[in-house]
């Protein structure tokens, strides 16, 4: 009489993957090389082309550093991206188990100082960059030089308009905002009820207009034409109407505006003249 046996399966013949990465004739550490330079390239072309694409007419200092600024962020996180990527796929197709649960968990995988060195490292002098950039750039758009002579604009949002007005050149006022070109501008933003928000996006400007509070931004237009002002924050029925237009202007002619206007050109003209 037999008797039935039970067959003990035969382990695999397969080394485990920290062996295939670390053996001479193991090609999986060159594969995951591969993945993730062509990652590495596929995301910098992406990161180089986006910004250029998809951003607003560059109409201002501050709209120049937020387009360089994204640039320079896309093109530093592309290297990391493609190495999350590369082994988030090579882990998900290699350790990855189908059917039932697996009868006993997988071998521990110890740790690497070199790899986590290199990688504390790596991290840290990118992050510090980051840091030392956006720094760098919001103190460049948000300081005027002590040289400069700004135009104060008073900006005010109410249900549901803009209204415009130049205190140093004669009070004047306007439903439509009107700019010199590559002179300082300073906008000196409130509200008279609700919650609003004061959007160029060509000049990369957005800022909150609060009620009863006054709240200021800088920038300096640096590109002849029309552009897009509106409201980035929903304040009523009427929100999506509550725009108008900027218009930039050549010094000569924004000072035949104000006076058009029943204005008079502030301190600055008398600088500039006197300068030229």
């Amino acid at each position: 009489m037999t008797h039935d046996t039970d067959v003990v399966p035969e382990e695999s013949a397969r080394p485990p993957l920290q062996e295939r990465l670390r053996s001479p004739g193991g090609k999986l550490a060159a594969r995951v090389g591969l993945v993730v330079l062509i990652l590495t390239v596929v995301l910098l072309a992406f990161g180089i082309w986006w910004p250029n694409a998809t951003l607003p007419t560059t109409a201002s200092d501050t709209q120049e550093a937020v387009r360089m600024t994204l640039l320079v962020f896309s093109i530093a996180a592309a290297p990391v991206m493609a190495l999350v990527w590369g082994i988030s796929y090579f882990s998900l197709r290699h350790w990855s188990h189908s059917g039932d649960a697996p009868p006993e968990d997988g071998p521990p995988i110890r740790g690497n100082n070199r790899v986590v060195g290199s990688w504390l490292i790596v991290s840290s002098v990118l992050t510090a960059f980051l840091l030392v950039w956006g720094l760098s750039e919001l103190t460049a758009t948000t300081t005027i030089s002590s040289s400069a002579s700004p135009e104060i604009i008073k900006v005010t949002g109410q249900q549901w308009l803009w209204s415009f007005s130049y205190p140093e050149d004669g009070g004047v006022s306007s439903p439509d905002l009107v700019l010199p070109l590559n002179r300082p501008v300073v906008f000196q933003v409130t509200s008279t009820d609700v919650i609003h928000s004061f959007w160029l996006p060509e000049m990369g400007i957005k800022i909150d207009a609060n009620p009863a509070v006054t709240t200021s931004v800088s920038t300096t237009p640096t590109l002849l034409g029309t552009f897009n002002v509106r409201c980035a924050e929903l304040c009523g029925l009427n929100h999506s109407y509550m725009e108008t237009t900027a218009t930039v202007m050549g010094g000569d002619d924004f000072n035949s505006w104000i006076q058009t206007h029943g204005g008079t050109p502030g301190q600055h003209v008398a600088e500039e003249a006197s300068n030229g």
